[in-house]
């Protein structure tokens, strides 16, 4: 299979399956047991939270003190702890929320619920790159702004927003800020104390590590409550035994990203690049969609006119080549991407895009490939199109 779909997920580095075998030869106890294979895994546990907080700068902690990265049982709850739990905290006199109309459904849908709780939100709209504007946030804050969420960049076109003045203009009427830095993480740098953002989501299935562990980060001082409840795990920030296989893996992942960071992330742009050059040179009544001044190396996003894009992407299946039409948290949804609507496509449009994502492992001959077939499948689909001949295409 020729994968380009690597920001649904990554395939498991090597490193990182050896990982996972080794220590489930070795480590098997409870890291919370008192006795020995309790404690050893517990060492494993404070050796992985350092490993990742490394990653992205912040403070690991120890045995006596809870540092600032605590782990969860995925982006999306790591996403959900970071926005409800510092709410929880709070004495209730702030109701004011914000949040953009391109967030992934795990902040989004949180967003909704808080809705219900009688939070007023703001949904800031973005132009037809994908940005959030500076101006829009500061025209949206107000003293009873509890918190900010706006994604570092976004899953389906890449965009990469200013996080760091945003979070400076919501600190500035006193507002807690938070982003989703699943899809950045490996990808540009991501440090914690540079963006002065005060909670920060990551996965690890993102930077080939294993499905089923996210991690959140929460500036050392601020008081956020467990949204579920149980024991002392994660220092009562996520109750529930760690997940520790999820953990070691994750740990290696980020050792890996930290290793020539800036050579595996020219390559990826390179093969992007390759293959943009190639759709817009063979295929015509095309473009592409998101910042490319500002944009997560790697990533293509592009509007096939005249072609309905679920027909498109049943016909590179069929090829041997995965990619996807958006964000696979929205796969089975027969609605056009909120993401493109939202910058402005039509939704005839929004639905014949589709994303591309170059991974650690593609190759120069698997893009080659794809710009091979994909002329082919969309002269074949756009015959059959009425709107397609119409239109000339």
């Amino acid at each position: 299979m020729n994968y380009f779909d690597n920001s649904a997920t990554t395939q498991l580095a090597p490193e990182v399956k050896e990982t996972l075998c080794a220590y489930m030869d070795k480590t098997y106890g409870n890291p919370s047991s008192p006795y020995r294979e309790g404690r050893l895994a517990r060492k494993e546990l404070l050796r992985a939270r350092a490993q990742v907080a490394q990653s992205i700068g912040a403070i690991p902690g120890d045995v006596d003190n809870k540092g600032e990265l605590f782990f969860a049982g995925s982006g999306t709850e790591a996403d959900n702890i970071a926005i409800m739990g510092p709410l929880a905290a709070l004495d209730g006199s702030k109701r004011h929320l914000i949040t953009s109309v391109i967030e992934h459904p795990a902040v989004l849908n949180t967003f909704r619920h808080l809705e219900k709780q009688g939070y007023e939100v703001d949904y800031l709209p973005v132009d037809r790159m994908g940005n959030v504007t500076l101006d829009s946030l500061k025209g949206a804050l107000r003293a009873d702004t509890a918190l900010v969420s706006i994604m570092y960049a976004n899953n389906e076109v890449g965009t990469i927003q200013p996080i760091r003045e945003m979070a400076e203009l919501a600190h500035e009427v006193g507002a807690l800020f938070h982003t989703d830095a699943v899809q950045a993480l490996g990808k540009i740098p991501v440090d914690v104390k540079e963006l002065d953002v005060d909670l920060l989501s990551i996965s690890a299935h993102k930077i080939y590590g294993p499905k089923g562990i996210g991690a959140i980060y929460v500036k050392e001082g601020l008081d956020i409550k467990p949204y579920i409840h149980g024991g002392h795990q994660e220092y009562g920030v996520r109750p529930g035994t760690e997940n520790m296989l999820g953990i070691v893996g994750f740990a290696t992942a980020c050792k890996l990203l930290l290793e020539d960071f800036e050579v595996r992330n020219a390559k990826k742009q390179r093969l992007a690049e390759l293959l943009m050059k190639g759709l817009s040179e063979s295929v015509s009544h095309i473009y592409f969609n998101g910042n490319d001044e500002s944009k997560i190396p790697g990533h293509v996003n592009v509007t096939f006119k005249y072609v309905e894009g679920e027909s498109l992407l049943m016909s590179l299946n069929l090829k041997g080549i995965a990619c996807s039409s958006g964000s696979a948290c929205t796969t089975g949804s027969d609605k056009p991407s909120h993401v493109l609507t939202a910058m402005g496509l039509p939704p005839i449009e929004a639905q014949s895009s589709i994303r591309f994502t170059v991974g650690r492992y593609n190759t120069e001959e698997e893009v080659k490939y794809l710009v091979q077939e994909i002329p082919l499948i969309v002269e074949r689909l756009r015959k059959l199109s009425p709107i397609a001949r119409r239109n000339g295409a």
